[in-house]
Order: structure tokens, then C-alpha cells, then sequence
């Protein structure tokens, strides 16, 4: 079974985003913020990080650098997910080093579809 770590300090948005992944049959791990997800990041291997960017302590960006800048976790996909959906938001975290986007409010097909495609699954037929 499929890890995801889940990075959102939204609690409302926490659950939605866990109830979506395990209905899809992935096993969630949750992080309220940065420090969090970087000490579980460590302790459990994951398959795929889902990153707010708007977090409180240390922010999403700076979670990223630390996530791509160590040799344990920097193949590990990140997908920024996050309300920021300003022109050229997109563009910026993926030249960041995540490697792929999701806009709040999610939009529930695109968002199966662009977890399996990160995982490296196919699509159902």
C-alpha cells in the first residue's frame, strides 16, 4: 500500500483531503506543520508528500528545501497543495522542486488522477 504524508495545518481540510486518499485506498500520514512533517518524513518511508505551503513555524517552502536538500528524501515527489493559485504560483513551486500543483478547493477527479500519475500509477479503464 501506498505512503502519503499529508502536510496541512487545516483541520477541515486535513480531513478532507485523508478521507479522499484512503477511500482511494492509500495508507495517509498526517503533519500539522513543517517541523512535523519533517520528523515523520524520517521516521516512515513515503511514496508522495502533499504540501501546503501556507504553514505556521516554518512554511511550506522552506519544508521543501530541507525535503529536496537531503540526500533521504529528495526523490521523494512533492505536490504543492495549497490555496495560493496566483499567475505563476504554479510555475514558481514547481521550479522550487515540486513536482506537481493542486489548487484549494480540490477538485475531486483531477485530484485522483494527479495523485496516481505521482505514484506512477495508471489509470483505471
Amino acid at each position: 500500500m501506498k505512503k502519503i504524508l499529508v502536510v496541512e495545518d487545516n483541520p477541515v481540510n486535513m480531513e478532507l483531503t485523508v478521507d479522499l486518499l484512503e477511500s482511494f485506498g492509500y495508507y495517509v500520514i498526517q503533519a500539522i506543520d513543517g517541523f512535523e512533517a519533517l520528523e515523520k518524513v524520517t521516521e516512515k518511508k513515503v511514496d508522495l508528500i502533499l504540501l501546503d505551503i501556507q504553514l505556521p513555524k516554518m512554511d511550506g517552502m522552506e519544508v521543501l528545501s530541507r525535503l529536496k536538500s537531503d540526500l533521504q528524501t529528495k526523490d521523494v515527489p512533492v505536490v504543492a497543495l495549497t490555496a495560493h493559485s496566483m499567475r505563476g504560483d504554479e510555475e514558481r513551486f514547481i521550479k522550487a522542486g515540486c513536482s506537481g500543483y493542486i489548487s484549494k478547493p480540490i477538485d475531486i477527479h483531477n485530484f485522483r488522477n494527479i495523485i496516481r500519475s505521482h505514484l506512477g500509477e495508471t489509470s483505471p479503464s
